[in-house]
């Protein structure tokens, strides 16, 4: 049977060797890091206050500078909103039969939440139109000019 060690709070200790002082730098020759500290002599590493930057290539032209700048981004660009006809479909769907409104133009857009005022609107054909509509877009695809032709609707493009 082995015996079964117990450890006492008052007893515990680091194990031999796993502790090391501290070295202190700069304090006398004796100490081995003494004068130069384990700097070494001259250049912006043995200074105080010395902090490489961000990269930095020791003076070679660096990485970000080396490769050519490419490409812009225009400032004003149109923010193209695209609705699927199913989502047309659904807001009608939820309007009352009381305010039957067979046009669908930037009121509509407005009041449903599906697009701002200043907004390119794009008509996009996921799903399917169950009633034929008066749509007033900017732009159209082609699967929704089909859909909406086909159920007996109109679109019409807005400047």
């Amino acid at each position: 049977m082995m015996d079964e060690i117990h450890f006492e709070i008052n007893h515990l200790h680091p194990n031999k060797g796993s502790k090391r002082k501290k070295l202190r730098l700069g304090r006398g020759q004796g100490s081995g890091k003494g004068g130069t500290c384990g700097r070494g002599h001259k250049g912006a590493k043995s200074r105080s206050g010395f902090s490489k930057k961000k990269g930095f290539e020791g003076g070679q032209m660096p990485l970000q500078r080396r490769i050519p700048k490419f490409g812009f981004k225009r400032k004003i660009r149109k923010k193209i909103i695209g609705i699927n006809l199913d989502t047309i479909q659904n807001c009608i769907n939820k309007i009352s039969q009381k305010e039957e409104k067979n046009i669908i133009n930037q009121e509509f857009y407005l009041k449903n939440n599906l697009a701002g005022k200043n907004d390119f609107v794009k008509i996009l054909g996921r799903g399917k139109l169950h009633t034929s509509l008066k749509i007033h877009a900017n732009q159209f695809s082609k699967k929704a000019l089909f859909s909406i032709k086909k159920i007996g609707g109109e679109a019409v493009f807005m400047k």
